[in-house]
């Protein structure tokens, strides 16, 4: 970190009034105070402490600001952009301009307003304090404690999963403090891994009516704050995270130490991780179960659906519906402060959906790449390469569609690729020819040149002809005046999520059959049936799923589907060391300028991608936190 955020994090920090985080509860921020005396006064002003430790979570429901949405390969966007933005960076990192001089999305030292450093400072001032507070009820303060520790746990894990070995900070460092004291070093990844552990069970200690609640019971003024559940469910993100590939026995950065020789990565594979992680799951699992989280399916009285629309919205509310029932941990924060954390997201992604109203709000620039398009399955269940009845030579062809095709306009024209998929491909994408199901209506698609879905001008535009569907709420309603958005909060982790997480530790730790079932859980809900039946029935390679290695990568593929556009992918390849070979790749889109069946179905190129093995897995430190603190050291390549 840079030598005015050292001291930043040295100081007894005011408790400054931040920006909202929290549709409900963070509307109450705290006042700027000078005296920590006066902070935890009372409960109201420690309460203000808590929710200030919130207020430091990151914008994951801005798709400027997360790097999983445009930082790598499932959308693209025209370039150059002039406006309809909040920040290039995770553009210039798809592009390959990362740089250690000047990091993008640098959130080692404060990036959008957030430093996940001062955010663990804070939350160790509230752990510190608390015990000053006169008027707080027992378990309340233990309530409290446990929300502290799981932030600061999440803190520490943002960190962990973009730089990888990190500084490990429990206790703040006082004013006395020495210059050398400062000087922090980097942890290994076991401790670091560990640590966050340790504080997860912290968080998550205790019977349902002890320290952090399974659920939340008060709906209208708590929705957003963690729970038990979540706890549980975070450590097993981190724990499936420290046992792959990247993380778990990764030669490649066996020279990566300390200056004292101290290895920051070990490099011997240890099989127990995934033990470790498929335990941590269970544990999840059960947790969520009995809070009765379940896989989401819809279900209205108050409007009429046949069977295919009732399918898609159990597919798409699973993600955009208000505090479903799937959901275990949702951001609610936001950029602004106005309690919208997917209200841009659902912008960028919608186009203009009727011929007879044009709203600039509505911009359609969050746009699907075609390697998106082919990664899912067929209507069999299988990959389009493996399916022995679906025509994959032919995929790039132009077919006429039916009233029969499920998702499509009748009597138009679209590519053989649009034909014949499983139901989670029309709840996500969009593409010239497809219907867009809204509660209002359905709409027809049509991006040719010259038609209402199209490029116009300069912006608002897909670029590679798709429209991401699947994140936008089906309530959003356009007028030419104006767009009304219901936001929901952004998915940090759901059901599927988890389960699709144990299956992946399962097989791993060689339990492949125990594995199969919660995969199967997540297939059943999208309309799909068992991996071992579409395997057996269609698949050109009909026992892969019969070994570890085969089902590792249905697995791969699974979670690629079902969490398309959630931020999940860019992490994904990355921890599976993939991310080399697919992201050293052509980024293809349609060529939308042109007015012609023919012409518009033709493929382009729109970027050439490039990862370098050692340098892009980990984000580089500022060169300058290298200067200021000689006892760190740079991740590879950098």
């Amino acid at each position: 970190m840079n030598k005015s955020k050292l001291i930043e994090l040295l100081l007894i920090i005011p408790l400054i009034s931040v920006l909202a985080a929290c549709q409900n509860y963070l509307d109450v921020v705290p006042d700027n105070v000078p005296t920590m005396e006066h902070a935890f006064s009372n409960r109201n002003e420690a309460e203000k402490a808590l929710f200030t430790c919130y207020s430091f979570l990151p914008n994951e429901g801005n798709p400027d600001y997360n790097p999983a949405f445009n930082a790598g390969d499932e959308v693209w966007t025209y370039w150059p952009m002039t406006e309809d933005y909040f920040s290039l960076d995770s553009y210039n990192i798809a592009r390959g301009l990362q740089n250690k001089a000047s990091p993008l999305m640098n959130y080692w030292d404060g990036y959008n307003g957030r430093s996940m450093w001062q955010g663990i400072r804070m939350c160790n001032i509230f752990m510190d304090n608390i015990d000053n507070v006169p008027d707080i009820a027992d378990f309340e303060k233990q309530r409290w404690i446990c929300e502290a520790k799981f932030l600061k746990a999440y803190f520490h894990w943002y960190l962990f999963r973009m730089y990888g070995p990190i500084p490990i900070a429990d206790e703040n460092l006082a004013i006395t403090a020495s210059p050398e004291d400062v000087k922090v070093v980097r942890q290994p990844v076991d401790s670091v891994v560990n640590y966050i552990a340790s504080l997860l069970d912290e968080s998550a200690a205790g019977d349902d009516f002890t320290g952090l609640p399974l659920t939340i019971t008060s709906r209208a003024t708590e929705l957003g704050r963690v729970t038990k559940v979540a706890a549980l469910a975070m450590k097993a993100r981190l724990l499936v995270t420290a046992a792959s590939p990247l993380f778990n026995g990764n030669t490649e950065y066996q020279t990566l130490a300390n200056h004292d020789g101290t290895p920051l990565f070990n490099d011997t594979y240890d099989p127990d991780k995934w033990v470790r992680a498929a335990d941590a799951c269970r544990l999840a699992i059960e947790a969520a179960e009995a809070a009765g989280v379940q896989l989401y399916t819809f279900s209205s009285s108050q409007i009429t659906l046949n069977d295919a629309q009732k399918q898609e919205m159990s597919i798409r509310n699973a993600v955009t519906e208000k505090w479903n029932n799937e959901l275990i941990w949702g951001a609610t924060n936001d950029d602004i402060g106005n309690a919208r954390p997917s209200y841009w997201i659902q912008l960028f992604a919608c186009p203009q959906l009727d011929p007879g109203v044009t709203n600039l709000s509505l911009k359609g620039k969050f746009a699907p790449t075609l390697r998106m398009a082919e990664l899912f399955y067929t209507a069999n269940g299988v990959p389009i390469e493996e399916d022995k009845t679906w025509d994959y030579n032919s995929r790039y062809e132009l077919r006429a569609t039916t009233s029969d095709d499920v998702g499509m306009q009748p009597n138009y024209q679209t590519v053989g690729l649009h034909f014949g998929r499983e139901p989670r491909f029309y709840a996500s994408i969009a593409f010239d020819g497809s219907t867009w199901l809204m509660r209002n209506g359905t709409f027809n698609i049509r991006s040719k040149l010259g038609q209402h879905s199209a490029k116009r001008q300069s912006r608002i535009y897909s670029v590679t002809g798709y429209y991401t569907k699947k994140v936008v709420n089906w309530n959003l309603v356009a007028t030419s005046n104006q767009v009304t958005v219901e936001p929901y909060p952004w998915p940090i982790m759901r059901l599927a999520d988890l389960y699709l997480l144990y299956a992946e530790a399962l097989n791993e730790s060689e339990r492949s059959e125990e594995a199969l079932p919660y995969i199967n859980k997540v297939r059943e809900r999208a309309g799909l049936s068992s991996v071992e039946q579409a395997w057996s029935e269609y698949s050109t390679n009909p026992t892969k799923y019969t070994s570890v290695a085969g089902l590792r990568t249905i697995i791969q593929q699974e979670r690629g589907i079902e969490l398309a556009f959630e931020g999940s992918r860019f992490w994904d390849l990355r921890r599976w060391k993939l991310a080399t070979r697919v992201l050293n790749a052509s980024v293809y889109g349609w060529n939308i300028e042109q007015s012609t069946y023919e012409d518009y179905n033709r493929r382009l190129v729109l970027f050439r991608q490039s990862f370098d093995n050692l340098r892009d897995y980990l984000w580089p430190i500022h060169e300058n936190a290298l200067l200021i603190n000689p006892n760190l050291v740079q991740n590879p390549g950098w």
